[in-house]
């Protein structure tokens, strides 16, 4: 069980959550701090504070008072209200995500939920209630409120969600887990949709695949140099210890241990003196990657344990203070960066999956790596899918945090659109598995034209995944239907047992 202090969630975690459905608690510390601020709402309310959200409207209403008999009324049109997405219901591991971030959030204490409330979206998570929010909407500024409005109206009884596989009233959802809806207090309901956890909870995932795809990015290249009979000096650490960017030498040092021993990958050659860049700079380019991909796991896992509604609530120093802790601008920036990251890995997938299926480029193999060329294709089609995904990528990875419409009458005049940046992302991820299956299978078949003893001739790691590949997917000889293989592979990638399979042998 996951146990939510609101300070010291990982993103393991929330992988364990999202994916793993593993059920979730709230410290004993955390469930102190949470009364202790509701103590805090309920006194600012009986003094009749003007303070916004509490006892007064919201946006542009801010200066509109609401009196204390109004305060649910208040909360519950504020759902209502802001439920007003659009688009494809996001999947249910996201949504997950976003429910869990949402309480760790609420578990530090700053918000002035009740105990009550936050303890029924804990049980919604652990008996699988998972509300249905559509994906667009949210402009990242005040924070996701459009699909977080979703999320809560399922604690009132509205709205969709999810049980048991079937989409059904939240009131029947409710009622089938065994749970009751709650009726919302003053704050309540700001406290609940103030905040950025649709974009982070993207986030976090396109962070755990990116590790995935960077390590798949790493075996598929070795998987292409074995099959190029490519040079393996550009991979020696001297290179990289002078130039000593952390992803550059990982790769460089991944490589040469999935090509320890092989036959096919040499030092140096007597036939060429360099590879083209594809080869040589891919330390460089799948480093710079890698790099990336780390600095914006450190912004994912900052905002993961971060108060982001408004107004937030500092009980011990007896102050309440309206900011902008919400704001998505540290993650899409972020989330912009990890999409430029992803979208070249697959850019210089690609150049190495065109060289090779081209004759003139790939060392000796059959063209478009069939025997039969004319009456078969080979694997010339396969390319035009990785560079349609590419370029699709390509225009995905154009950045959606220049981008800001002001809302609410100018009061809210400059916005993240990080939630457009985190659903980029995502697309540009699944592009990626799918970029990556096609050079992997192809890597494969050119081992097999380049060897007929591929067991013998492979190195250390790149013998297994051949191996690997080779139980689903048969060498190509006359053309066949091949997209079932591609999706075969691209499964194998997106659950990350390629990488599993060579755990030992790379970082």
């Amino acid at each position: 069980m996951v146990v939510l202090t609101g300070n010291t969630l990982s993103i393991d975690q929330v992988k364990r959550v999202a994916r793993g459905q593993e059920e979730v608690s709230l410290a004993t510390t955390a469930a102190q701090k949470v009364s202790q601020s509701r103590k805090m709402v309920e006194r600012l309310v009986a003094e009749n504070r003007v303070v916004y959200g509490i006892t007064t409207g919201f946006g542009k209403f801010s200066d509109t008072r609401i009196s204390p008999a109004e305060a649910t009324r208040l909360q519950e049109n504020l759902l209502k209200s802001h439920a007003a997405g659009t688009g494809a219901p996001l999947p249910e591991e996201v949504v997950r995500a976003m429910m869990l971030l949402r309480v760790n959030a609420l578990a530090k204490g700053h918000s002035g939920i009740k105990r009550s409330t936050l303890e029924l979206l804990i049980q919604m998570l652990n008996r699988g209630v998972v509300p249905w929010i559509p994906e667009q909407g949210s402009v990242g500024a005040s924070g996701d409120l459009v699909p977080l409005a979703h999320m809560a109206l399922s604690l009132l009884g509205e709205g969709q969600a999810y049980y048991q596989d079937q989409l059904i009233s939240s009131q029947l959802a409710l009622e089938r887990a065994g749970l009751k809806p709650v009726q919302l207090a003053s704050k309540e309901g700001l406290a609940l949709i103030n905040g950025t956890q649709m974009m982070t909870a993207l986030g976090v995932l396109a962070i755990i695949d990116s590790e995935n795809l960077a390590g798949h990015a790493d075996l598929a290249l070795a998987l292409t140099m074995e099959a190029l009979q490519g040079i393996l000096s550009p991979f020696n650490p001297l290179i990289h210890a002078v130039r000593p960017h952390p992803g550059q030498a990982v790769v460089a040092r991944n490589i040469s241990g999935l090509c320890q021993g092989s036959k096919l990958v040499l030092e140096q050659r007597v036939d060429r003196v360099q590879d083209a860049y594809s080869l040589r700079c891919a330390p460089q380019v799948h480093g710079a990657s890698r790099d990336s991909i780390v600095h914006v796991k450190g912004i994912i896992a900052r905002e993961i344990n971060s108060a982001t509604d408004n107004p937030l609530l500092f009980p011990a120093e007896g102050l309440v203070i309206s900011g902008g802790n919400f704001h998505g601008q540290p993650l899409a920036l972020g989330l912009d960066y990890l999409a430029m990251a992803l979208s070249e890995l697959g850019n210089i997938a690609e150049r190495r999956m065109a060289r090779l299926v081209d004759a003139s480029l790939n060392n000796g193999l059959e063209m478009f790596l069939t025997k039969y060329g004319g009456l078969n294709s080979g694997y010339m089609i396969p390319q035009y899918t990785a560079a349609s995904l590419v370029s699709e990528n390509k225009v995905l990875a154009g950045p959606a945090s220049i981008d800001s419409i002001p809302t609410s009458a100018n009061q809210e005049d400059h916005v993240s659109m990080g939630s457009i940046s985190a659903r980029k992302v995502r697309k540009i991820i699944d592009n990626l598995e799918n970029i990556l299956a096609i050079e992997i299978i192809a890597a494969v078949q050119g081992i097999d034209l380049r060897t007929d003893q591929p067991i013998k001739t492979l190195g250390t790691g790149s013998k297994i995944i051949y191996q690997r590949v080779r139980e689903v997917v048969e060498p190509l000889g006359e053309d066949r239907i091949i997209y079932p293989e591609l999706k075969v592979i691209k499964e194998m990638i997106h659950r990350g047992e390629l990488v599993q399979a060579v755990a030992g042998l790379i970082d």
